[in-house]
């Protein structure tokens, strides 16, 4: 490596700064195009899914291939953590071989600090439980793609407050002018510690962050509806009866009556029916398709800031966050 590695395992492991050019790269991958830049030309990026992945293992995959890094694939049961290694020896161990570690365990956090404990591998969070910081770092590039901006912009949450909805706060909160308003059901909602640091991030940058449990007195006008699948990637849900709690928060047609200007977002999977109905996710409205293409934009941004760091030659052009904020 010619740089020092860093690790994504939080959006909060990033600098205002850092946040912004990762954004800005990937808006430029994005309009770009190929040939792409050899930026990991000699490096060894692991790709290690305890979970299903068809989004994220593709575009940190493929990504990595683009730039020119070789890859070495692992799944579950692969590594000799099944058999009892512990994550800091298998840390040690794979930081001697790889540049990057990209993983996907759905289990807490913790673990993927302690992966990145003991060497000089940079590791990415490719979503834990708490956590999926490089989903909220593809919708940040989206949104600024679409819209030419972030700040400013109103979001509506609706659904459940998992990982997806941790990173987003996180992420969202630093940009002036921005609104979150989440709507999730009791018993359901964000982890209490993410929800307290983005409203002190929000108070903090003149954004805001608010959370209920009911559908009562959306706010018009938004520029964005939101909603992930409501059975998140390897978690179960104790009540038999939830659906019936998550019923209310259902994307449908009629939202686009108070904010007809809308477009949806949904990071997928989608199940038709349940979290959203077709004729949303299917309608005029819906960028989640397109959304989903700039997990490849986003993961090389996000591997080459590891991988490499910043230079002249992958510094964000004038018209980037970076001189807007």
């Amino acid at each position: 490596m010619t740089s020092p590695a860093r690790h994504l395992i939080s959006i909060s492991d990033l600098e205002d700064d850092d946040l912004r050019h990762i954004v800005a790269r990937g808006a430029q991958f994005a309009d770009g195009g190929q040939p792409y830049p050899q930026t990991l030309d000699g490096d060894v990026v692991g790709i290690y899914f305890k979970r299903s992945s068809t989004r994220t293992r593709t575009a940190f995959s493929s990504g990595s291939l683009r730039l020119g890094a070789r890859i070495v694939t692992y799944q579950n049961g692969d590594l000799q953590l099944a058999t009892g290694e512990t994550l800091e020896d298998t840390g040690d161990i794979l930081s001697r071989m790889l540049d990057v570690l990209v993983a996907r365990t759905a289990e807490p956090t913790a673990d993927l600090r302690a992966l990145a404990a003991r060497g000089s591998m940079a590791v990415v969070n490719a979503m834990s439980a708490e956590e999926h910081p490089t989903q909220a770092l593809t919708d940040l590039t989206a949104l600024q793609r679409h819209f030419g901006r972030i700040e400013g912009l109103r979001v509506l949450y609706l659904g459940e407050g998992n990982n997806t909805a941790s990173a987003l706060a996180l992420a969202l909160s630093r940009f002036p002018g921005t609104e979150l308003h989440l709507r999730t059901p009791a018993g359901y909602g964000l982890d209490a510690g993410y929800l307290a640091e983005a409203a002190k991030q929000a108070e903090a940058y003149g954004s805001v962050v608010t959370e209920r449990h009911d559908m009562d007195g959306l706010p018009e006008g938004v520029d964005v509806i939101y909603t992930t699948r409501w059975q998140t990637t390897g978690t179960t849900k104790p009540d038999p009866n939830w659906r019936e709690v998550f019923a209310p928060f259902q994307v449908r047609a009629e939202l686009w009556a108070s904010s007809p200007d809308a477009v949806f977002l949904h990071d997928l999977p989608a199940h038709r029916g349940e979290e959203v109905t077709a004729e949303v996710l299917d309608g005029p409205a819906s960028i989640a398709f397109w959304q989903a293409e700039h997990k490849l934009y986003s993961a090389m941004a996000v591997l080459e800031w590891c991988a490499r760091g910043r230079t002249a030659e992958t510094a964000a052009p004038d018209n980037s966050p970076e001189t807007q904020a």
